[in-house]
């Protein structure tokens, strides 16, 4: 059901790889509530992808765009403005990579060139898309920049490999340049921290299936889906959190503040009679 929570509200929209992508069902959501946006992803992770139907589907633009370069996030940026007719009032860095997970190297045994470039996609590039929205004052008074990160940032998950790191990163850089965006631009900044959510990036680390099984068992509300994770992006996208910025807000059906289930203690013991 439609509220249009974004009625005239203008963004841009990272990271629509395909229809499992939670920047996917944002952008689908979005345009529901009235909101108006660009696409954008890398040349690679589009041609990859299938995001030319969700334009289509959206009456958007996709403007391509390396969101590890500056030089091409100033000219994303610029084009949006024009093309939206107007500042930007919402942004969802949708962005993660780690190509020592994609080639299945141990977290103890990392090629450091990989791990640096996994740095850069995954966080630096929310620095860097920040950076050229402040300085080029594109967005507009209480606007909403959101992000979005895992668990592994605060809890050790073994296979999450050197995205924890990324992840633990990318929540400390929405804190301090939130804190510059609220203070200077009374722009809100804020990390979604979601569910194990059965996307194309999650699927490629190791166990995941198990993994998202578990979690369901842990949590009292169970996952929460990429719809439902869309649904709740949307209300920080909304004049109804003019005054929520600089948090890591859970979306995890509660799996963030569970110790153990009866659920995973059942099984436990059935799997140790």
């Amino acid at each position: 059901m439609a509220y249009n929570l974004l009625k005239g509200k203008r963004g841009i929209i990272f990271g629509a790889l395909d229809e499992k992508s939670i920047a996917w069902k944002t952008a689908e959501r979005v345009h529901e509530e009235g909101g108006t946006f660009v696409l954008t992803n890398a040349p690679i992770a589009m041609r990859m992808g299938s995001i030319n139907t969700l334009a289509e589907k959206t009456n958007s633009k996709v403007i391509p765009a390396d969101a590890t370069s500056v030089e091409d996030l100033e000219k994303l940026v610029d084009e949006a403005v024009k093309e939206l007719g107007g500042k930007i009032d919402f942004v969802l860095h949708s962005i993660g990579m780690s190509i020592n997970v994609r080639k299945g190297k141990h977290y103890t045994d990392q090629n450091y060139d990989w791990t640096a470039k996994g740095w850069d996609v995954s966080a630096g590039s929310f620095h860097k898309t920040m950076q050229v929205l402040y300085k080029k004052d594109a967005m507009s008074e209480w606007g909403s920049i959101v992000a979005l990160t895992y668990m592994a940032a605060q809890r050790v998950f073994p296979d999450y490999n050197d995205m924890a790191d990324n992840k633990a990163y990318l929540e400390s850089i929405a804190r301090s340049f939130g804190y510059f965006f609220g203070r200077d631009k009374k722009v809100r900044v804020n990390t979604i921290s979601q569910s194990p959510t059965p996307t194309t990036a999650g699927q490629g680390v190791k166990g995941f299936d198990g993994f998202i099984a578990y979690a369901d068992k842990m949590s009292p509300l169970g996952n929460a889906t990429a719809m439902e994770c869309a649904d709740y992006t949307i209300t920080l996208f909304s004049d109804l959190t003019k005054k929520v910025t600089l948090q890591n807000l859970f979306h995890d059906g509660g799996f963030s503040n569970m110790g153990v289930s009866d659920g995973v203690m059942e099984a436990f013991v059935k799997e140790n009679e």
